[in-house]
């Protein structure tokens, strides 16, 4: 009877270890200190401030929900295809996912911004996760084969560390906020306290924005944002520049 109890207590202590080893890992990949070089980038923030687009919180919490719903109909879609196909090994589909994300950025920052840390990222998982899925796409991302994209990257290493589909997205979803809010603090007068209101209001738009994409295939991505487009084109020639992007 003792020896009994004894294994229900162990079994019911490592239920709760795997959930928050869970946790950790979703925590690991959405850390802002992730080394994969996200504090190079600002997401279009820096241009959008030099040209008085972006002024104070108000005008920087419109930028920030604007590129984080941008995300989620682009790369958020192309996340979800890739996770699944993931969880199937289905090294085509994930081909095909990151090429579209890729071909679907019209500037060429952005291009640099999603291979320099998809690349990135992708090393750091050969590093800690160590599966033959990675492996094989990081092969082809190292032939040129395929870009080898920010987004797809997440999606392989989150399917394959456990972490759910909608989990994988709210991370990429929180990274993108996490991203520009940073850059923020070093570009314009702002405190941190803002920043963090901030992205407290836009973490809580994430459910709707997955429930808008979840069933999204690769035909349905879209990057509908001529604003950003037009600030992006121009940092590419600003004079002085902080950022990548």
């Amino acid at each position: 009877m003792a020896m009994t109890r004894t294994r229900t207590v162990t079994a019911d202590r490592r239920g709760p270890m795997d959930h928050l080893a869970k946790l950790l890992r979703l925590v690991q990949f959405a850390d802002s200190a992730l080394p994969v070089g996200a504090f190079s980038f600002s997401n279009g923030l820096e241009s959008a401030i030099q040209q008085g687009v972006v002024h104070d919180a108000e005008t920087l919490k419109a930028m920030v929900l604007s590129a984080t719903r941008q995300a989620a109909t682009l790369d958020g879609v192309a996340l979800i295809v890739a996770h699944r196909a993931a969880q199937m090994s289905d090294l085509c589909t994930i081909v095909a996912a990151d090429q579209a994300s890729y071909q679907r950025k019209l500037g060429e920052e952005m291009r640099l911004m999603t291979v320099r840390m998809g690349r990135k990222l992708g090393e750091l998982g050969e590093h800690v996760v160590k599966t033959p899925l990675l492996a094989d796409w990081m092969e082809k991302v190292r032939s040129g084969a395929t870009p080898g994209t920010f987004p797809i990257g997440l999606a392989i290493i989150t399917s394959d560390l456990g972490i759910e589909v909608n989990e994988a997205f709210a991370v990429h979803q929180y990274g993108v906020a996490a991203m520009m809010l940073g850059a923020a603090l070093r570009l314009m007068r702002i405190s941190f306290l803002e920043t963090q209101a901030i992205l407290l209001e836009v973490n809580g738009t994430v459910e709707d924005m997955y429930e808008q994409v979840r069933a999204g295939t690769l035909s349905d991505m879209r990057n509908f944002s001529p604003v950003t487009d037009i600030l992006a084109a121009v940092h590419v020639k600003a004079h002085v520049r902080m950022f990548m992007n």
